[in-house]
């Protein structure tokens, strides 16, 4: 029998601090089946949040205080696992994957080719090493990737594309590993259902531009295209503050 999850994804950039600015409450408003964060800054032991009813995995980036993934459920999964399975590329606790019942569920914090892109040839080979590792899941089970990706894919995804083009997280070649990824076998869901909408989830906190709206969207739910048509909503939640990202929101028929 089926039924319609409520999934979520937020970059809290820092969960000590997103705790502070009103997390909890948020969940408990919000109630999400399933929730997963990005940019913890925390290793397992310093986390201070533990919402009532969810079970909780986190993998954590070995640098202190730097990148880092959780993920929260109500049901227990069937499996979890941390990284990618290649050891160079897991020492920054940016992958966890929940398998259930009829779907897998992979929380990501994609690397940032940074500025002048120092790590765009590392995030390169990520981004391939990545596609493979989903797309494999893919073949047992419809998957659904969550998570703050580092890139616009479109220009209708940032505010001023024409003076970030080359910029990081708005290169052709992150574009183009972006589309890659959607090519082998993943939907977009919120372009999916708001294929003209202009709504960003991360803003500078320079220039006032989250109260101006000069935004980017680059935190995202894809779900596997032969599982599309279980897609019942997704949105971006502008309105919730607490970190420079807003939360993505996906129900699921799950």
């Amino acid at each position: 029998m089926s039924q319609n999850l409520r999934l979520i994804s937020w970059n809290v950039n820092g969960l000590r601090s997103c705790v502070g600015k009103g997390l909890g409450e948020f969940i408990e408003r919000e109630a999400p089946d399933v929730f997963c964060l990005q940019e913890t800054k925390l290793q397992p032991e310093q986390n201070p949040f533990e919402p009532e009813g969810y079970f909780r995995w986190f993998n954590s980036a070995e640098k202190k205080g730097y990148s880092g993934t959780a993920v929260f459920s109500k049901t227990e999964p069937e499996n979890v696992t941390f990284g990618l399975g290649i050891p160079e590329l897991d020492t920054e606790g940016r992958v966890i994957t929940a398998e259930f019942e009829s779907f897998y569920l992979v929380s990501c914090y994609t690397p940032n080719a940074q500025r002048e892109l120092t790590r765009l040839p590392f995030r390169m080979v990520w981004e391939d090493a990545f596609r493979g590792y989903v797309t494999a899941l893919a073949e047992k089970k419809p998957t659904l990737i969550c998570g703050d990706l580092n890139v616009a894919h479109e220009e209708i995804d940032l505010k001023n594309p024409k003076s970030n083009r080359g910029n990081a997280g708005f290169t052709d070649q992150e574009r183009e590993k972006f589309s890659a990824l959607l090519a082998s076998g993943f939907t977009d869901s919120f372009r999916h259902l708001h294929p003209e909408e202009e709504k960003y989830s991360w803003w500078s906190y320079m220039f006032k531009a989250r109260e101006k709206n000069v935004g980017w969207r680059i935190d995202y739910f894809l779900v596997s295209t032969c599982a599309r048509d279980r897609i019942v909503s997704a949105d971006i939640l502008t309105e919730v503050t607490g970190s420079d990202h807003a939360p993505v929101v996906l129900e699921f028929e799950a």
